[in-house]
């Protein structure tokens, strides 16, 4: 909410199934997790969120891996990311982003299952608030929630590119996207 104050954050673009992929680091971990169809809006989308952090475009270890991981997962390779993660929320959407990490691979959840499975069931529109403030697309999976329904509701980087990483994740990653 602060624009990242006294953050330094360190970022790469890369082409991905999805389109352009944006992974921003801090020495604590993954910070910023993007997905758009220009490399551009990528950047100006964090630099607008983390407008009071130090952000340089670089390269190293910790971004490599973060990439790897997360491009692994996108090609449906991998069930499973685990990084370091450096994100600042409510303990409400730390609650929220836990559930939704413990969702497993191919399967989603409804907002409401989320709310009960947090020990608060009528927290719902919270529920989906703390899926729309999610920083790291993917390595938390907010897409992975979905309207009680089965519409499969909204999400940051676009329903299309949802329904794309849904029908992936259904698939063992067996189709191309």
């Amino acid at each position: 909410r602060a624009g990242g104050p006294g953050m330094h954050i360190r970022y790469t673009t890369v082409a991905t199934p999805l389109g352009q992929l944006l992974v921003g680091v801090t020495d604590r971990g993954v910070c910023a997790v993007y997905l758009h169809e220009s490399a551009d809006t990528l950047e100006e989308a964090l630099r607008e969120e983390f407008c009071r952090a130090t952000i340089e475009r670089a390269d190293g270890d910790d971004l490599d891996r973060a990439v790897r991981a997360i491009v692994t997962q996108l090609e449906g390779h991998s069930p499973t990311i685990d990084l370091p993660l450096d994100v600042q929320a409510t303990a409400f959407q730390l609650r929220v982003w836990d559930a939704l990490r413990k969702i497993p691979y191919g399967e989603t959840r409804t907002y409401a299952e989320v709310a009960a499975a947090i020990g608060s069931p009528a927290a719902v529109r919270a529920v989906a608030s703390a899926c729309a403030r999610n920083r790291v697309a993917v390595v938390i999976p907010c897409h992975r929630v979905v309207r009680s329904d089965g519409a499969s509701g909204g999400y940051r980087w676009g329903e299309e590119r949802k329904r794309k990483l849904l029908a992936r994740e259904r698939d063992g990653g067996s189709k191309r996207m």
